[in-house]
């Protein structure tokens, strides 16, 4: 089998030639990663690109420009140096007042901080929904030219993020929590809000192409401890149903991104209909092994996971094999598994430690994974 035939029939739960692995994102892509311009990635990539099933993250472009909305809106930005980061603050202008946020970037670290969030108050969240909504278009040109790039070496993913995605980082998080404990009705209702125009942005990016499979992002905000389970219920499980129904409609698949202690809200994520889960941590970072999970929702979900990003950076290539060797043990049997790390590694350089224990991670995948 190829590497798409192999994913796909993981997503239909069904026993391909081996159990499909996964490096996430890192060098599955076109090239504009910073992987890709970074020498000491470049064995692992080609590595990834020559062995590795690719879930090929692509998006067609758009004309979004703030809280899912096309509709013109002043953003002031001004850039500065730090010590050893960038520092961007941004303004942004709305009918109701100007917000603010600072964001920062370490050099060599390739992901971004929020160190002020553009909501301190239930008052700014009104600002921010305040810029009025116009649907947002959407661009394919360039998919079958990265299709044809990709071939039958994986399968592009594209993003379908719920509004729990959007509006939790609205605010900083313990803000976040006390407003979403607190003020239950008006938190329901901006995500209802935020809801509306997900879903007619996704219908209309959804006219334009369908890709073979969508991660939903968002989830892991509710979790426990953050959350209650009964608000998890009440703020992801509809939202994520409509999300499904909608992709399944156009035939594609849909898996539920959420890292985290999901053990409590584990069978309220698959009763929202998703095809498959994501990262599936082992405890302590999750609250439920890789097995139980499997006896629990294996029937129903595709697993993605479970082997943790920190264990490829600090564990040693005997640790990363055993690991695999476990999690192949637990949720191999009968197919709906791909292999997968819990995230992908930030920083420049990459390490040798790091290297070798990716390729450990490869070989022991393809010696493990048959069936």
């Amino acid at each position: 089998m190829n590497s798409r035939e192999r994913l796909l029939a993981a997503l239909d739960l069904k026993m391909a030639d081996r159990v499909p692995v996964s490096t996430y994102s890192l060098g599955a892509g076109t090239g504009h990663s910073f992987e890709y311009s970074d020498p000491s990635y470049a064995r692992l990539v080609r590595v990834i690109r020559e062995k590795t099933d690719r879930l090929f993250e692509w998006s067609p472009s758009s004309n979004h420009r703030f809280l899912h909305s096309a509709h013109p809106v002043e953003i002031d930005e001004t850039t500065r140096r730090e010590d050893d980061a960038t520092v961007t603050e941004r303004t942004v202008r709305t009918p109701k007042g100007d917000l603010h946020q600072v964001v920062k970037v370490v050099d060599d670290i390739h992901t971004v901080w929020q160190t002020e969030h553009l909501c301190k108050t239930i008052e700014d969240v009104e600002k921010a929904l305040s810029v009025p909504y116009e649907p947002v278009a959407y661009d394919g040109t360039g998919l079958h030219e990265t299709e044809a790039e990709l071939g039958d070496g994986g399968i592009l993913v594209d993003d379908a993020s719920d509004a729990l995605c959007s509006v939790a980082p609205l605010m900083e998080f313990g803000d976040y929590t006390v407003w979403a404990m607190t003020e239950r009705e008006h938190f329901q209702k901006t995500l209802d809000r935020v809801h509306e125009r997900i879903m007619e942005n996704l219908r209309r990016q959804l006219d334009v192409c369908v890709l073979p499979l969508y991660r939903s992002c968002g989830s892991e905000y509710a979790t426990p401890p953050y959350l209650p389970p009964e608000l998890f219920e009440r703020y992801v499980v509809p939202y994520a149903k409509d999300i499904v129904e909608l992709i399944h409609s156009r035939g594609a698949k849909v898996r539920i991104h959420c890292h985290g202690k999901m053990g409590r809200v584990l069978d309220m994520i698959a009763a929202t209909g998703v095809d498959g889960i994501d990262p599936c941590e082992p405890p302590p970072d999750g609250d439920v092994e890789l097995a139980e999970v499997k006896k629990r929702v294996g029937d129903r979900l595709c697993l993605f996971g479970n082997i943790e990003l920190k264990l490829l950076e600090r564990g040693t290539p005997d640790d990363v094999e055993a690991e695999v060797k476990r999690s192949m043990d637990a949720a191999k049997p009968g197919g709906g598994y791909v292999l997968l790390p819990t995230s992908i590694p930030y920083g420049s350089p990459l390490s040798e430690k790091t290297e070798e224990n990716y390729l450990r991670y490869i070989d022991a995948a393809l010696k493990y994974g048959k069936y």
